[in-house]
């Protein structure tokens, strides 16, 4: 089509034909032409893309939150992308920080009027689950639950939330979530079967999608902490009939933690369970779905069988890299710094520098290990010697 056909068209078809684009689509149509970039300011054609992308944005409520923060377009400006870190890179095993002794409680836990700056009532969480490209669950948590005061437990104990537990409470629809060999789940005839071919493991690992959005309403900024795809997980564990899939991202822990650089871990636990009433069922349910942030150190279908998978649980947690939680108080600093982390539309570049950060965890992990054998096998020459060394002079 001509520049003149085009510029005959009127802004109806223009709007008609841009509110049918997806979100990256639609953003590079607005660079194609001044008529598609004006069109493209819309409100209402980034709400439409918001709406499709995560279906908790259809809320009233968040609506309302939304347009309080910039907008659609700016949400999704900042949400799309997902946080993109590799400052880990360029820290070598021997340069980890240890928490100083000498620190005093407020050099740790920061300035205490820069800390009540950062009320949680100022964050919402905004979850939303894809199976196979169908939403499964959508959750919506205004601020965080279970904080009794500035002195309270919660900023000095290890940061968790419970999004099914509170969510629901203001919520008027608390129906189980479910999913059904319909929605492409393949039946689980025995457990003994799965564990040798994993096919049900395969599945939920490759279909499952999160978004994991935390917003904080008085800084008007967001941010995606979850990876989208997953980053892997665990077949049956703790037991046979669950399996746990891990989403995250890198994040930045400057001037919050001596390691200044953590990972943002979201959990999936998925139990599966067996009923019988006059045929043959197994049911999968979600017993967990929590993040964390951690510091750097096949039979055929007979009619007869169905699987489906309940969501009952989803939960927050924050972890260093030893495995001790981050309490409430860093872990609300940590949050607020992730709004303004680097981003990156490249899917594959995040993912990678997320296996990076666990590599190079790992091996932290087994340096430190190693450095204890030495200490240990240390400890025990020193005491065989001294124990000798007595027996001598004695004789």
């Amino acid at each position: 089509m001509s520049i003149e056909s085009m510029a005959s068209l009127s802004s109806d078809v223009f709007y008609d034909i841009l509110r049918r684009l997806d979100g990256p689509t639609l953003a590079n149509a607005a660079c194609a032409c001044a008529a598609f970039r004006s069109i493209s300011k819309e409100e209402k054609l980034w709400e439409n893309v918001c709406s499709y992308m995560w279906p908790s944005t259809n809320r009233e409520d968040v609506k309302s939150l939304i347009s309080s923060i910039g907008g659609f377009r700016k949400f999704y400006a900042d949400c799309f992308p997902l946080i993109f870190n590799k400052e880990f890179t360029g820290y070598q095993s021997n340069e980890y920080l240890e928490y100083p002794e000498e620190w005093t409680e407020a050099e740790y836990y920061g300035d205490v009027d820069e800390f009540e700056s950062i009320a949680p009532s100022d964050f919402v969480s905004i979850v939303d689950i894809r199976y196979k490209d169908k939403t499964i669950c959508s959750k919506v948590l205004w601020g965080i639950p279970n904080v009794n005061g500035f002195n309270g437990w919660f900023y000095n104990c290890p940061f968790r939330i419970d999004l099914l537990s509170y969510a629901a409470r203001d919520e008027e629809d608390e129906g189980e979530v479910l999913l059904s060999v319909s929605d492409g789940l393949p039946p689980v005839l025995s457990m003994e079967k799965e564990r040798k071919d994993g096919k049900l493991w395969r599945e939920l690992r490759d279909g499952l999608q999160l978004t994991w959005i935390i917003v904080n309403k008085k800084l008007k900024q967001a941010a995606n902490l979850a990876s989208w795809s997953p980053l892997g997980g665990q077949r049956h564990w703790p037991t046979d009939k669950d399996f746990v899939i891990r989403f995250g991202s890198v994040l930045s822990a400057k001037d919050i933690l001596p390691c200044q650089v953590v990972e943002c871990v979201i959990v999936m636990k998925f139990r599966v369970i067996r009923a019988e009433e006059g045929r043959f069922q197994t049911t999968i349910k979600l017993t967990e779905l929590s993040m964390q942030l951690e510091d750097m150190e096949g039979a055929h279908v007979n009619g007869r069988f169905q699987t489906t998978i309940k969501l009952t649980e989803l939960s927050m947690q924050l972890e260093d890299m030893e495995g001790a939680h981050v309490n409430g108080r860093n872990s609300l600093h940590i949050l607020k710094k992730a709004l303004s982390c680097p981003r990156s539309k490249n899917y594959s570049e995040v993912l990678e520098s997320c296996h990076l950060y666990s590599k190079f965890q790992s091996e932290l992990k087994e340096e430190k290990m190693r450095n204890e054998n030495r200490i240990d096998r240390l400890c025990i020459i020193s005491g065989v010697a001294a124990f000798l060394s007595f027996w001598y002079y004695i004789l």
